[in-house]
C-alpha cells in the first residue's frame, strides 16, 4: 500500500452549527463539503485542516451523550487523566508553525478557548520540561472544542531519527504466550 497521509478523521458532534462557529470561526479551518444524510440520519461535514487532510464531523439527532474518561479523556492533560477507552479517539494533534505557536496559543485565548501552557515534550521521566532544550522533540498546546473534544497545537522541533526508536511494544497481560 503507498499511503497518502490522512484523509479525514470522522467525529461525532452534539450541534454542528456550534462545530461549523468554532472550526471555522475560532481555528481557521474552511469549511470543504457539506452532506445532508438520508433519511433524516443527520450530517457529515468536512473543513480543510491542511496539507491535504480534512477534519469531518457526523451529527447524528439521536446520538447517545457523550462519555469523557471511556470514549474520550475526561479533560485537558493539566485538568485530569489522560485515559481513554481502547477503540476510542484520544485526540487530534493539528502541525503548527514552531515560530507562531505562542502567537495561536494566544488566539485561542482571546477567542475564550481555556488552554494548557506551551508543553516542551522531551525523554525525560517525566516527559515535560520547563525549558526548550536539545531533548524535546515536540511543544505543543492542549484545548478542547465546544463538545470536549481534545485537540493539540503541536510542532516537532527536530527532526527524529532512529534513535527515537527504542522501547519495545508493550505485550496486555494474558495477550500472546
Amino acid at each position: 500500500m503507498e499511503l497518502r497521509g490522512i484523509n479525514h478523521l470522522a467525529l461525532v458532534c452534539s450541534d454542528m452549527a456550534r462545530t461549523v462557529d468554532f472550526y471555522t470561526g475560532v481555528l481557521g479551518m474552511p469549511l470543504v463539503k457539506t452532506i445532508e444524510l438520508p433519511a433524516g440520519l443527520g450530517q457529515h461535514f468536512f473543513f480543510d485542516c491542511g496539507g491535504g487532510d480534512c477534519l469531518a464531523f457526523f451529527w447524528f439527532p439521536d446520538a447517545p451523550p457523550p462519555a469523557p474518561g471511556v470514549a474520550a479523556p475526561a479533560a485537558r492533560p493539566d485538568r485530569g487523566s489522560l485515559l481513554s477507552a481502547i477503540g476510542s479517539m484520544n485526540h487530534v494533534a493539528f502541525g503548527v508553525d514552531p515560530d507562531r505557536l505562542e502567537e495561536y496559543r494566544e488566539r485561542l485565548i482571546a477567542a475564550g478557548v481555556p488552554c494548557t501552557e506551551v508543553a516542551n515534550h522531551d525523554d525525560s521521566e517525566i516527559g515535560i520540561s520547563d525549558d526548550v532544550h536539545p531533548g524535546v522533540f515536540i511543544r505543543s498546546v492542549y484545548f478542547q472544542d465546544p463538545d470536549g473534544i481534545l485537540l493539540e497545537l503541536a510542532c516537532w522541533t527536530r527532526p527524529l531519527g532512529p534513535g527515537d526508536v527504542r522501547h519495545q511494544p508493550a505485550v496486555a497481560t494474558g495477550a500472546r504466550s
